[in-house]
């Protein structure tokens, strides 16, 4: 029983732990994908909420890794927002 109980409190903390690792793993791609922009990831997540463009993390990252091209239209669309 003890290592049944001892299962499931490994297997939720696991849960938890996986949805912290790949956000950080969007953020970290979405910064390698901004590094020739010129512009930090703070202020490129500032510009997308501003210019009202209401995509998370996750489809950030697979748009900067499949279609980069529609990224750099994101990216100029979030300098527009921040007036840079």
């Amino acid at each position: 029983m003890e290592t049944v109980r001892r299962g499931r409190v490994y297997s939720f903390i696991g849960r938890r732990l996986r949805k912290r690792d790949f956000r950080r793993l969007w953020i970290v791609r979405i910064g390698a994908a901004l590094e020739g922009s010129g512009l930090a990831y703070s202020r490129f997540m500032n510009g997308l909420r501003r210019a009202d463009i209401p995509l998370d993390r996750k489809m950030l990252s697979e748009i900067a890794i499949h279609d980069p091209k529609a990224f750099g239209e994101l990216i100029n669309a979030a300098r527009k927002a921040l007036g840079t």
